[in-house]
């Protein structure tokens, strides 16, 4: 028997191959210490700070070498570091890039929502970085040198201009609302039209504030009839206050009836109950007098007997938002003593910004010219329809032959639930893709280009086209000039 070769070799010893060698990838990545060492890395360090620029490289490094695997990348140690500090600095710049940024509002809608309402005026940019990078007397009393009220800077000229005996200011009008009910009226019945039960944006409803606010809503009348004595039936001794709601969104026409507000303060007087107004966006202007649809005032509904008058800051006031809440005294002093008050209560720059629109309410004819809101909404259809004009030909241009584009007459909106019905004249441009007949996804494809340069163009889709409503755009200096990089 012939001796087996392997016999006496231990039982799980392997026999050693020898293989030929792997090509190895014909690339090298530097290290994270030399690509900091780079000029350009360096101003990005300054720009940005050393973690985030070690995190967007090291980030870099490893996409590239899953690409270098891939057989995707360049060999030259020098095309490496630059093309790794490239693609850290793009990294870092949309990483940075701020989210909230300027549009062109020409959608026709002066005081939209979306779009952040009304635009600032000068007096108020002014006064928001006076205080926005220093210590301020925001509650300190230099006269007595001791803690004082945030109020104070904007309640004077609160009480001026609407004739209430005192103010105070919370962050909208719908905390306004909700401070008040849950002061006044907490676990006591809210007498409201039932016509008056609005909807306002993002669907949150008047009886859903109520609620949360711990009111309980006695709803009178029908939607389009109320009287006073649906008001007097309802009253008892669960009653906490009775409200008027200005239904600034929509209007109900027709076979209606109302109480009027001096009614209603007399009423509540009688009763021993506040009676309170919700304006909603409240204006200190007759607007009758610029040519505007007439709109309730503030100072119309303090001089009917309201015991308070709830109205906003961002909106036909043109400041910052804000929710005022005018009236009573004695009123405003129980809100500033309800400990929601401190949740709700607004910031120095929103009080600096509203101390600087206020006083140009001094001269209503001034205010309207300085005031952007009140600007826009009286600006003459003639001005309007030059702009127009002025940016026709660049468009065309900009676009060539792919659209068809014309002046047309439009109407704008004021916005924000103000004066729905009212409309005002303008003029636009729409442009009219020539493949929208063939494919309905063109007009949004364009609407997207827009949306897309370095200062977003928000315009409106109506009947197949594009329309640039140019009420809102008094320079076009600077939407003419980044016609040129419209994205494809």
């Amino acid at each position: 028997m012939r001796p087996n070769s392997t016999q006496g070799a231990p039982p799980c010893s392997f026999v050693a191959v020898r293989r030929a060698p792997m090509t190895e990838p014909k690339f090298q990545i530097p290290s994270i210490d030399r690509l900091l060492q780079r000029a350009d890395t360096l101003a990005l360090i300054h720009r940005h700070g050393r973690e985030p620029v070690v995190a967007a490289l090291r980030a870099a490094t490893a996409r590239y070498r899953s690409e270098a695997l891939a057989g995707l990348a360049a060999s030259s140690v020098e095309a490496v570091s630059e093309s790794l500090t490239v693609a850290a600095a793009k990294h870092l710049r949309s990483l940075t890039k701020p989210s909230l940024i300027p549009v062109f509002n020409l959608t026709g809608t002066v005081l939209h929502t979306n779009l952040g309402r009304a635009p600032l005026p000068e007096a108020a940019l002014k006064a928001i970085a006076a205080v926005a990078t220093q210590a301020t007397n925001l509650e300190y009393s230099l006269e007595a040198g001791k803690r004082g009220d945030r109020d104070d800077h904007v309640a004077s000229w609160l009480q001026r201009l609407t004739g209430a005996e005192a103010a105070t200011v919370v962050n909208n009008n719908a905390a306004a609302v909700m401070l008040v009910l849950n002061t006044l009226a907490r676990r006591r019945g809210v007498i409201v039209s039932r016509g008056e039960l609005v909807e306002i944006g993002g669907s949150f409803r008047i009886p859903d504030v109520m609620a949360a606010a711990g009111s309980l809503m006695r709803e009178v009348g029908t939607t389009n009839r109320v009287h006073l004595r649906d008001y007097e039936g309802a009253i008892d001794a669960r009653t906490g206050l009775i409200m008027k709601i200005h239904t600034s969104n929509y209007r109900i026409e027709g076979f209606t009836a109302a109480v009027a507000e001096s009614e209603l303060a007399a009423l509540a007087r009688k009763s021993q109950i506040p009676f309170v107004v919700d304006l909603g966006s409240g204006t200190l202007l007759d607007f009758e007098r610029f040519g505007l649809p007439r709109e309730p005032t503030v100072q119309e509904a303090i001089r009917d007997g309201a015991d308070l008058v709830m109205f906003s800051g961002d909106k036909l006031l043109g400041g910052p938002q804000a929710g005022i809440i005018a009236g009573r005294a004695d009123l405003i002093k129980k809100l500033k003593k309800n400990p929601m008050t401190r949740a709700l209560r607004v910031d120095k720059l929103t009080l600096a910004s509203l101390g600087a629109v206020l006083p140009l309410y001094a001269d209503p004819a001034r205010a309207v010219k300085v005031i952007p809101a009140l600007r826009l909404l009286t600006r003459p259809i003639a001005e309007i329809e030059a702009t127009a004009r002025e940016v026709l030909a660049p468009l065309q241009t900009a676009l060539r032959s792919n659209v068809e584009i014309d002046l047309v007459a439009c109407k704008s909106q004021i916005g924000s639930g103000a004066l729905p019905v009212e409309q005002l004249p303008s003029c636009g441009v729409r442009l009219r893709p020539l493949t929208a007949r063939v494919s309905s996804r063109a007009v949004e494809t364009l609407a997207a280009r827009f949306r897309g340069l370095p200062m977003p163009v928000i315009g409106r889709i109506h009947q197949g086209a594009l329309v640039f409503d140019l009420r809102c755009l008094e320079d076009p200096r600077e939407f003419i000039a980044q016609l040129g990089v419209l994205p494809p």
